[in-house]
């Protein structure tokens, strides 16, 4: 018999890195791939078609979720940028409040004293990126003595599994008498994509390409182009688990440029250029640029898709888990990922920018206590709200200095009448070296957005001295939605520009960020 349930629910969080909406069955037909555990959380509970990230970059992304502020506030702007754990944040309000909290997996917010996680009864991270197979873990000393410490030990086994088996040991050993916020959060599907060994076989037909694969980026802010997000250029040997025949070495994890990457390179030198699988040292011989092209996108998205197939059985370990212990009822359960990705869209891989693919993240809930099974909820969200709902759903008072709002209403299948249907974006990491993307901010609303390349040393070719680099671009996402036409400038969009401005400067003045003229 489970035992007697406190009437507040317990809240699982989980959460994946770089894992895309159209990689999730529910969000995508006809899907590329199929999820049914992680569709049962749809079927069961809410989708959210319209959840995004207010910085599309792993380390800010989790400040924001952890802390329910923006990046300027929680200082966590850039992905070499450290979280101050001695701020206050939502695991801390939860635990005063009477629940046990515990973070497992991907920390990715610093390492040491100053910025190892904070106001969790439990905690077992991995440090950086972690590894895929046999992870080195950085937990909380609770062995003999429990000095309150913490030791590393190395995991044998694959990432995905063990996170799973060490987010439900905790859930097998905490105190049954209180409600537990558990927040379990993946590694996969980050580059390098390293599946587990028995999922190899997984996805052999060809996936259809993006319509937009082949995108020339016309119509578009210079820093479109300049991005080097390519499939076709910027993709490395070893995200794609090649290596080269003839005295070609594997690369490490945390190298991805110079002379690395699989060239782009044209049919005169194309023949007879090679690669070698280096698990199965398969060959695989091209005979023009487009077919290595070509290669490459279907290498990446099958290597991809076969890290999200240990995910979602394990997500249906923790839902099968659940049931069999008779906590389904009272618990909260959320799937999510830090932010949205590219598969191939406009070219890319990787995330970053503003557009569609990046800047959505999938978001499903179950609550049965709540929510009606098959809700669609089309309002928008983002995950700086993500802290404040949590509390609410708590029975918690919600601190003034957080900036989300909780959208428990939205659960409740009600849109309160002033609900803002705007979504705000910061990307600051300007001209980083491996991907050259730009600084840039914005606002989305339910039709529209818009998004303004502020930096100012771009070092475009073209680019005049003494002009202004810095652009604006507007998207009709009805109309649009592919993002193929910047129509900032065009006559008919006037009044839409100066609405959407309006939004932006509003947004900004609520949210005390800075504008850059």
């Amino acid at each position: 018999m489970p035992p007697k349930q406190q009437t507040r629910p317990n809240i699982l969080f989980l959460m994946a890195d770089d894992h895309a909406s159209k990689a999730i069955s529910t969000y995508t037909h006809p899907p590329i791939n199929h999820t049914p555990h992680i569709d049962r959380l749809s079927t069961e509970g809410m989708k959210f078609n319209h959840c995004y990230v207010t910085n599309s970059i792993c380390t800010p992304s989790r400040a924001t979720i952890l802390t329910g502020t923006h990046n300027h506030v929680n200082g966590v702007l850039t992905l070499s940028d450290k979280i101050n754990n001695r701020l206050p944040n939502v695991a801390k309000h939860l635990r005063s409040g009477g629940y046990q909290t515990a973070m497992i997996g991907k920390w990715h917010l610093g390492e040491g004293r100053d910025c190892e996680p904070s106001g969790f009864d439990y905690w077992s991270v991995v440090p950086g990126q972690g590894r895929y197979f046999d992870p080195e873990f950085i937990s909380m000393d609770h062995g003999e003595g429990n000095t309150g410490g913490k030791r590393s030990v190395v995991e044998k086994g694959y990432a995905t599994d063990i996170i799973t088996d060490k987010s439900l040991n905790w859930l097998k050993d905490r105190d049954p008498n209180k409600p537990f916020f558990l927040m379990c959060h993946h590694k996969a599907p980050h580059r390098s994509w390293e599946c587990r060994p028995d999922h190899r076989g997984l996805y052999t037909q060809d996936v259809k390409l993006p319509d937009t694969f082949d995108d020339e980026y016309k119509n578009r802010a210079k820093a479109a182009g300049a991005a080097k997000m390519r499939i076709q250029s910027d993709i490395t040997y070893f995200d794609l688990g090649l290596v080269q025949p003839e005295g070609g070495e594997e690369v490490g994890e945390l190298f991805f440029g110079g002379d690395r990457k699989i060239p782009d390179v044209g049919d005169e030198e194309i023949a007879g250029f090679r690669l070698v699988d280096k698990h199965t040292a398969e060959v695989f011989t091209f005979d023009s640029a487009e077919e290595l092209k070509r290669f490459k996108y279907q290498r990446y998205l099958k290597r991809y898709l076969r890290t999200i197939h240990s995910i979602d059985e394990n997500v249906g370990r923790m839902l099968d888990y659940l049931d069999e212990a008779g906590l389904a009822e009272n618990t909260v359960v959320m799937y999510t990922s830090d932010q949205g990705f590219f598969l191939g869209e406009h070219g890319w891989f990787d995330k970053r920018f503003m557009y569609e693919e990046s800047f959505q993240m999938p978001f499903l809930i179950r609550y049965p206590k709540l929510i009606s099974p098959g809700s669609v909820c089309e309002d928008i969200i983002s995950n700086v709200d993500f802290a404040t709902t949590w509390l609410e759903l708590a029975g918690l008072r919600v601190p003034s200095y957080m900036q989300g709002v909780s959208f428990v209403p939205l659960l409740e299948g009600r849109t309160p009448e002033d609900w803002k249907q705007v979504a705000y974006h910061r990307y600051w990491m300007h001209r980083d070296t491996i991907h050259n993307a730009y600084a840039h901010y914005g606002v989305r609303n339910q039709r529209y957005k818009l998004i303004y390349w502020y930096a100012e040393d771009f070092e475009l070719p073209g680019t005049q001295e003494g002009g202004q680099p810095k652009e604006w671009e507007l998207f009709d996402c009805d109309e649009d939605p592919l993002e193929l036409f910047n129509v900032y400038q065009d006559p008919k969009y006037a009044d839409v520009v100066v609405e959407l401005t309006r939004l932006l400067d509003e947004k900004m003045l609520e949210i005390g960020d800075i504008p850059v003229h």
